[in-house]
């Protein structure tokens, strides 16, 4: 059996944000809650970018740094999300399509609320290791733009962002334990979206399905590997974060059920060794859905320490309800590879919204409504955010929805328009 896993692993997380506090002193929310929800900042998209062009500029480091002979063993290209734009062609096409990804290539979007990305990269791993080729190689995205419910608690922890991934027996960021995945999924109305522009559901009925989900799937996964333990198997955990504080609580409650009489010092110990580092980034972006247990992962190989050979336990969650939890190894050379494609700085550089402008942001990506058949964007309507933020590197952002074909175009340096 060949060693599968990740090659390369890169977030898009907009080039705007919101402060949280500021957030919650404006829409005159309860500030003792912030501790709850252990945020800082969220990200936010601009009214021309949506979840294609989210996955595009999340890939693209990642495939302009192939070779032509690498690029053409992409054989498969996948995209998690609940931020679909179509009910029939899938948002991948569109990113197959601008990566200049190859037409020998299998494309498609899968959806499960968050559980969608990992039901991708599964999948996408179970194909590279099927493969008679060495080399082939497989990409994951998961990419989604929040649609932001004001004035409720909900808001201050609905982000924007996409996580891209390749997947192969070349597997520098993480190597997947083989055959280690554990399952819980059953039905419940826990979340939702019944229509593009809405969210509803029960946020304490996803909050106890959530912990219900991360008990079951480690026991699923305990009941496969011999010896596994919650605690002592895994150096580290990387978990779906909708937001931290809900990380936490699922910890507790796991590690109290699994280690009875554990002191609450210990528990708060043991959370700052293993999941400190892996709530970093969620802090500073939000909820972005299907990708946000893998940017979970990327903060932890971002800024854990990683001396040596490390598990970490992965733990993914889907509304509705899915859930997995597997395990990778990690190295020296996976924290190299993160931190060299700058994510950290990314999320750094963003352009700080006040919320007079993160309000006009709001009112202006709503008036694309779904299903439009004709929408010309004004892409200098905001421009003291897109002189700034397009100077540098370049961005795909959405130009126009055409016979409700959308049209993209590329802005910053070196491109036209």
């Amino acid at each position: 059996m060949k060693q599968v896993g990740i090659e390369a692993i890169n977030a898009y997380c907009g080039e705007t944000y919101v402060d949280v506090p500021t957030l919650f002193a404006a829409r005159g929310l309860d500030d003792s809650r912030i501790g709850n929800l252990m945020m800082a900042r969220k990200s936010v998209a601009l009214h021309c970018e949506d979840a294609v062009s989210f996955a595009v500029n999340a890939a693209k480091p990642i495939v302009d740094a192939l070779t032509e002979e690498e690029r053409s063993s992409i054989e498969l290209l996948i995209v998690g999300t609940e931020s679909g734009v179509d009910f029939g062609k899938s948002l991948a096409t569109y990113v197959h399509d601008h990566l200049g990804l190859p037409r020998s290539c299998r494309l498609f979007e899968t959806k499960q609320a968050c559980y969608s990305g990992t039901a991708a990269l599964q999948t996408a791993a179970a194909v590279v290791a099927a493969s008679p080729f060495e080399g082939t190689k497989a990409l994951v995205i998961s990419s989604d733009v929040a649609r932001p419910v004001p004035h409720t608690y909900v808001e201050p922890s609905q982000g924007a962002g996409a996580m891209a991934m390749l997947v192969s027996d070349r597997p520098v960021v993480a190597a997947f334990d083989h055959g280690a995945n554990g399952f819980h999924s059953y039905e419940v109305m826990d979340t939702c979206r019944p229509d593009p522009e809405r969210e509803a559901g029960d946020t304490d009925l996803s909050l106890l399905t959530y912990i219900d989900c991360l008990k079951g799937a480690f026991a699923d996964y305990a009941r496969k590997v011999e010896g596994a333990d919650f605690v002592d198997t895994f150096d580290l955990l990387a978990m779906h974060t909708p937001f931290p504080g809900m990380v936490k609580g699922a910890h507790r409650a796991a590690l109290r059920k699994l280690r009875r009489g554990i002191s609450p010092q210990a528990v708060e110990d043991d959370f700052t060794a293993r999941l400190g580092a892996a709530v970093q980034y969620p802090q500073q972006v939000g909820n972005i859905y299907a990708g946000t247990v893998f940017l979970a992962l990327a903060s932890t190989l971002d800024n854990a320490v990683v001396d040596r050979g490390r598990r970490v336990g992965v733990f993914s969650y889907g509304s509705g309800c899915a859930s997995e939890f597997y395990s990778v190894v990690v190295t020296p050379d996976s924290q190299r590879a993160v931190r060299a494609m700058g994510i950290r700085e990314a999320l750094d550089a963003r352009y700080r919204l006040s919320m007079q402008e993160y309000d006009e942001l709001l009112a202006a990506t709503a008036e694309l409504k779904f299903g439009a058949r004709d929408f010309t964007f004004d892409l200098d309507r905001f421009p003291q955010i897109t002189k700034e933020r397009f100077t540098g590197g370049r961005r795909l952002v959405l130009e126009a929805v055409r016979d409700y074909h959308r049209e993209y175009v590329w802005l910053g340096q070196g491109a036209a328009r």
